[in-house]
């Protein structure tokens, strides 16, 4: 059974990898390992040794304890998944380069988030 360390610092790489929008062979190319072995390691299945955090912190443009932080934080599953989507759709906004149309997405989101609430 994975160890809830273990799980955290794998759905951390998960979050930002998807936030960079790097696929899992991206991330196994930049460290020499299979996209099977990223997995594990997102699964919290596998331990990443710290020479790997090292290396997975420079593919990301982060230090390697960012991987570690919250953990002290419970975590339920629903805001894993809200988070996880709301980093996709944020890697997609970042890709348009045009920041009048950004903007206008923007708007979109704000209004249909409203209307949700109202």
């Amino acid at each position: 059974m994975p160890h809830s360390v273990d799980i955290h610092v794998g759905q951390r790489l998960k979050h930002l990898r998807v936030l960079r929008g790097l696929t899992q062979t991206d991330v196994a190319d930049g460290l020499g390992i299979s996209f099977q072995q990223v997995q594990k390691y997102e699964l919290g299945r596998n331990r990443i040794s710290a020479s790997k955090l090292y290396e997975l912190g420079r593919i990301l443009a982060v230090q390697p304890g960012y991987f570690f932080e919250g953990i002290d934080e419970e975590i339920c599953p629903e805001t894993a998944q809200l988070d996880e989507e709301g980093a996709r759709i944020a890697s997609m906004l970042a890709r348009i380069k045009d920041e009048r149309l950004r903007s206008q997405i923007r708007s979109f989101i704000s209004e249909l988030a409203n209307d949700q609430a109202a």
